[in-house]
């Protein structure tokens, strides 16, 4: 991204930038300087009448050509070793960034340069140079990273504003600061190929603290060169303009009215919702949503943008008197009523009494729709809305067309659900997840070979939060890579110590599509490797079906789990057969065992198709010149059928339940 004149330039971030900036004013031919150039050239501002003095002085090694294109520049330019002149006329070797922009409205070009020794050795003796360094890191947050987008370093006022810990934030990477939405990653993305290229990158973005809440930010991302390194390094400077975009955001709120229905929208909606549970009123949350909207829009077009949309919300305020209504988005309605639940559900046969019509021809529409109570069922905002999403998704799963409403175990399911997002994240904090592990046995010698690191919590509050209720919600909450670290290190730190005490056993670890998604997985396992002094070979990776689908349209992802295969990571696909299997994955993806699912395993004995099923697995893997390895083998029966078939390894409560790490040894030696 090349910054245009068109790009305004916040001059407090000149003026205070760590390093000689300034910049021209073209159009008044004046020069704003700061004060680190005052300390590196020698020169005070008023040395420089003109744009020509700066030129006869500064920069008189340059050709009038390069100059005028600097004048004249439309882009980002870059002038690489470039000698400037001292005011007491020695050399002074530095790169120099220009780029053009508008500074309080006027055509600027701003100028960076950075020297090429150490900036840090000069005037370090320098109170004043000493206090604007100070000054410049209690008012603007900074981070460095890497050339390989790695944080090495931040200042206190980032890690105050982002409530980070050191421990917990260097090392992780520039893109696991943004919130993990497409758009955040295409801003990242952005940046990172801007800086990489050696230019500058400047604008408002918005960051995620550790406690996943997001906050805005202007960030200044500046490429440094290292001559001792022979790399990049990049500064990010960034301003908290928290504030002032919550500031944006209400004022484009004022608006509280649905201006095309007169509704209110969502927005006063929360309002009235939080004030009426502050008031302690009960009331039903009804939530209602037309169903294949967008199909009806593409039928009859324009049409149903207005007419339609009234003639609903007509019917909804004859209907639902003496109740609130809201327009939450273009097909989507929320009604807070007293009204009971019976005569809610009457809407649907009121809307069949009463059709819309669009010229001589009646729309043939149907509602699904949830009802929660407050507080009975729900006692926030947020929790009414996710309920009644809930009960809208299990409505169209069965066809939609009902006004229905959530039981008391998926309502307690829900609330345990926010409860545990509230406290994932204090468990990993506090290092209360625990990592267990299942052996698996190699069918011909009847040897523990392996083990399944699987991860657990049990929380004081909540109680024992399984794998299956926790990383779906880990998912969710953007805790998954939090997780899989732990896991990834936990690991890789018990195979080596087993390996000393002479246990050769892999070990395996379950990893996501989405951990991968961050380009730096496969690094982050090596490095672990390194770090712990586990061998590679001892490491199995067990992904799905579903990762594996969408792992072959994504290069990046194959082009990592390669990389770790050459190390000498093996990969497992879990849970084979019950999703999305696909010949073209197995031959792009380095798969070296399938995992029979347990399900299969479980009717084995009872189900000849089962069985056929599986020996035709097991065939199939043999054919590929796969590792076959059956889950949740429970009794001798299957045991037996599954070495029968040629199965090679096997794993589940026959041969032991999850164990803490302490225990392996005691299982192998029996």
């Amino acid at each position: 991204m090349n910054l245009n004149i068109t790009q305004s330039y916040d001059e407090n971030l000149l003026l205070k930038a760590p390093f000689p900036s300034f910049a021209l004013n073209v159009n008044a031919d004046t020069i704003t300087w700061n004060t680190i150039c005052e300390q590196y050239f020698g020169y005070t501002k008023q040395d420089f009448q003109s744009v020509d003095s700066l030129k006869e002085q500064l920069f008189s090694t340059l050709s009038e050509n390069t100059w005028q294109r600097i004048l004249n520049a439309q882009e980002y330019i870059r002038l690489n070793h470039i000698q400037l002149i001292h005011k007491n006329e020695t050399l002074i070797k530095a790169d120099v960034i220009v780029f053009p922009c508008t500074i309080n409205n006027n055509r600027c070009i701003v100028f960076y340069c950075l020297p090429e020794h150490q900036f840090s050795q000069l005037g370090e003796s320098d109170q004043e140079l000493s206090d604007l360094k100070s000054g410049l890191l209690s008012s603007f947050m900074m981070v460095t990273l890497d050339h390989e987008g790695f944080i090495v370093s931040c200042n206190p006022f980032f890690l105050k504003t982002s409530k980070w810990t050191p421990k917990r934030v260097l090392r992780k990477t520039f893109w696991q600061l943004f919130p993990d939405t497409e758009e955040s990653h295409e801003i990242a993305d952005t940046i990172w190929n801007t800086i990489s290229q050696g230019k500058i990158w400047q604008g408002d973005v918005q960051k995620m603290k550790k406690t996943g809440e997001t906050y805005w930010v202007h960030l200044t991302a500046i490429p440094t060169y290292s001559h001792s390194e022979q790399k990049y390094r990049y500064i990010l400077i960034e301003q908290d303009i928290t504030n002032e975009k919550e500031l944006q955001h209400k004022l484009e709120k004022i608006a509280y009215v649905d201006a095309e229905t007169g509704l209110m929208n969502v927005h006063r909606l929360e309002n009235v919702v939080k004030e009426m549970i502050a008031e302690q009123q009960q009331f039903y949350f009804v939530y209602l949503s037309i169903d294949k909207f967008y199909t009806l829009k593409e039928l009859h077009h324009v049409e149903l943008d207005n007419n339609f949309i009234l003639e609903f919300t007509k019917r909804l305020k004859i209907y639902f008197q003496d109740s609130l209504l809201a327009r939450i988005n273009e097909s989507d309605f929320v009604v807070i009523t007293p009204l009971g639940e019976w005569f809610i559900q009457g809407f649907l046969s009121y809307l069949k009494q009463n059709p819309i019509y669009l010229g001589n021809r009646a729309m043939p529409i149907t509602i699904s729709g949830g009802i929660t109570r407050s507080p009975q069922d729900q006692s926030n905002f947020t929790q009414l809305m996710n309920a009644s999403l809930a009960t809208i998704a299990n409505v169209r799963e069965a066809g939609g067309d009902n006004i229905l409403s959530l039981s008391e175990a998926a309502h307690k399911k829900l609330n345990r659900k926010s409860i545990i997002e509230k406290r994932l994240l204090m468990a990993l904090d506090q290092h209360n997840l625990k990592v267990l592990y299942q052996p698996q046995v190699d069918l011909k010698t009847g040897q523990i070979y392996a083990v399944e690191a699987l991860v657990r919590w049990d929380d004081e509050e909540i109680g024992v939060v399984s794998p299956d209720e926790l990383i779906p919600i880990a998912e969710e909450t953007g805790l998954i890579n939090d997780i899989g670290s732990f896991v990834i290190e936990e690991a890789c730190q018990q195979a080596a110590k087993w390996k000393k005490q002479g246990l050769e056993l892999k070990v395996g670890i379950n990893l996501s599509v989405r951990e991968f998604r961050d380009k730096n997985m496969a690094k982050f396992i090596l490095d672990t490797l390194t770090k712990t002094g586990c061998p590679a070979h001892l490491i199995q990776i067990e992904i799905t079906e579903k990762f594996a689908l969408e792992a072959e349209a994504e290069t990046s992802i194959i082009q990592q789990m390669r990389k770790l295969e050459e190390e000498g990571i093996t990969f497992v696909l879990d849970d084979f057969g019950t999703g999305y299997a696909s010949f073209r994955y197995m031959q792009l993806l380095p798969i070296n065992t399938l995992k029979i699912d347990q399900t299969f395993v479980h009717s084995l004995t009872q189900s000849e198709k089962t069985q056929r099923l599986i020996k035709g697995i097991v065939h199939f893997g043999k054919s590929m010149n796969l590792t076959v390895l059956a889950e949740g083998v429970e009794t001798n029966e299957q045991k037996e059928l599954l070495e029968q078939y040629e199965c090679d390894a096997i794993q589940g409560f026959l041969i032991s339940k999850p164990v803490t790490a302490d225990n392996i040894p005691q299982l192998l030696s029996s």
